[in-house]
């Protein structure tokens, strides 16, 4: 039967599937830590007391890209570089969404709009994060080789989302509401796009290494459009709510360690 569990099975099982999977989370991951060091470095002058949180999110993303190369090396694998078409970041930041690498790149302070903008990003794309870990961890908690691992992530995700939460929420009763409301939505709809895609470039990717068959391909496919049209017509809005969390100030510490890893 295919399911969510026997694909990521399929792609754990196999090397080559695995180092591909493997390098392209590490790629994100270590792609997000840099922004977030960037961001943190550049803060808006009257919003300096979010910086150690912003270098937290960073040094949490930086310590997934180890983990997902440590993966690697415990099988003695070398990651491979991520097909263009794969890399979630760079898509989103072509679509316009989140801060342009080339303003993150100057010396010029952030706004307090592009902080922001910055943080209804990211409450969008860890929502996607989280709901993906913790479908892993679902399926995979208690695997010899991953469990620890994804655990750890999982944690740190529902972390980066709660501060998401709480941060926007400040942000909207200091007068940003209207602004917040409008990135979350136009940040939501282009993430349920490149989603689709990136997800559909990954499974071509997949099905070759597997060899995987044409009417496999052909209902994988299917299910990833079918995800995407529930998305478009009414599941993106479980990225763009706010609530209060029960984790408050999760960011408010240096990141949790990973000496295992």
């Amino acid at each position: 039967m295919l399911t969510a569990k026997s694909l990521f099975q399929e792609i754990i099982d196999d090397d080559d599937a695995f180092r591909l999977f493997c390098s392209i989370a590490a790629s994100g991951e270590s792609q997000g830590g840099w922004e977030n060091a960037r961001i943190a470095a550049l803060v808006a002058p009257g919003m300096r007391d979010l910086a150690p949180k912003i270098v937290r999110h960073g040094a949490d993303e930086d310590k997934h890209g180890r983990i997902f190369k440590a993966l690697l090396k415990k099988r003695g694998l070398e990651p491979v570089p991520v097909p263009p078409e794969t890399d979630y970041t760079m898509l989103l930041e072509r679509r316009g969404i989140g801060l342009a690498h080339e303003k993150l790149r100057g010396d010029e302070p952030l706004t307090e709009q592009d902080v922001v903008v910055y943080l209804a990003h990211s409450r969008v794309t860890e929502q996607r994060a989280a709901d993906q870990m913790d479908m892993l961890v679902t399926y995979f908690g208690d695997h010899p080789e991953l469990g620890k691992a994804i655990h750890m992530i999982d944690n740190d995700e529902a972390n980066h989302l709660a501060y998401c939460h709480e941060e926007l929420l400040r942000l909207a009763r200091a007068g940003h509401g209207r602004l917040i409301q409008n990135t979350l939505r136009e940040s939501a709809l282009a993430e349920i796009q490149v989603y689709r895609d990136v997800s559909l470039a990954v499974m071509r990717h997949m099905g070759r290494i597997l060899g995987w068959s044409r009417a496999k391909n052909t209902a994988l496919a299917a299910g990833i459009h079918g995800m995407y049209a529930y998305e478009r017509a009414a599941g993106w809005h479980r990225m763009i709510g706010l609530r209060m969390p029960e984790r408050l100030d999760a960011l408010g510490g240096p990141a949790t360690p990973a000496p295992a890893f």
